[in-house]
């Protein structure tokens, strides 16, 4: 049985257990991180020298970073479904997965960060102001990529969407200006259609 270390708040458990929900797979999910702790203890060092959530255990592979471990699930349980392994498709999926990393992620966090995980006395308008800004120019470039197809890698949902809906629920979830962007709104809606995404996204944010 799969064994899946991290609290149910994080964006990047979330992801890892929106896809473990899709594969329909038998795991077990372990509190740790945040509130719960023992991410700092050797036992969990052990597993990932950097201390961070998630951590994967299947049978004793053991793997961190929550893309790495989607790729995986999808590789070693999705029958292609979820990740092809033509090189040019991965190529088209592995971009919009590195590119949330890159620049969708540094654009929302200090809206993020300001509005739910710190006092509003302590908030920094400004930053969070610039982060919604910089966030909203993110999400519009995802508005165009989805304007002429259903998900972002295509007409059928990959591992590309994983990632980027997690933090699409944050984005829509926070106090900011929202473009009207339609292909966004139709490609999330259909997202939350799924119950997988239900369960393990669309939990209130903290």
């Amino acid at each position: 049985m799969l064994q899946v270390y991290g609290r149910k708040n994080s964006v990047n458990v979330q992801k890892v257990m929106w896809m473990v929900g899709e594969l329909d797979l038998a795991h077990e999910r372990l509190e740790v991180g945040g509130a719960f702790g023992q991410n700092d203890q050797d036992w969990y060092l052990a597993m990932n020298p950097m201390g961070k959530v998630p951590v994967l255990d299947d049978e004793g592979y053991v793997l961190w970073e929550s893309h790495t471990i989607v790729r995986y699930l999808a590789r070693q349980y999705g029958g292609g479904a979820w990740y092809p392994g033509d090189a040019k498709a991965c190529g088209g999926i592995d971009k919009w997965m590195d590119w949330k990393i890159g620049f969708l992620q540094p654009a929302l966090h200090a809206a993020f960060w300001g509005l739910i995980r710190t006092s509003e006395a302590d908030r920094n308008m400004a930053a969070i102001e610039a982060s919604s800004i910089e966030s909203a120019k993110m999400f519009g470039i995802l508005d165009f990529q989805l304007q002429n197809q259903a998900y972002i890698a295509g007409e059928a949902i990959s591992i590309a969407d994983v990632p980027l809906g997690a933090l699409t629920y944050r984005w829509y979830g926070l106090d900011l200006e929202h473009p009207d962007y339609q292909n966004l709104r139709a490609w999330y809606e259909r997202l939350c259609e799924r119950p997988a995404y239900q369960e393990h996204v669309m939990i209130p944010i903290t």
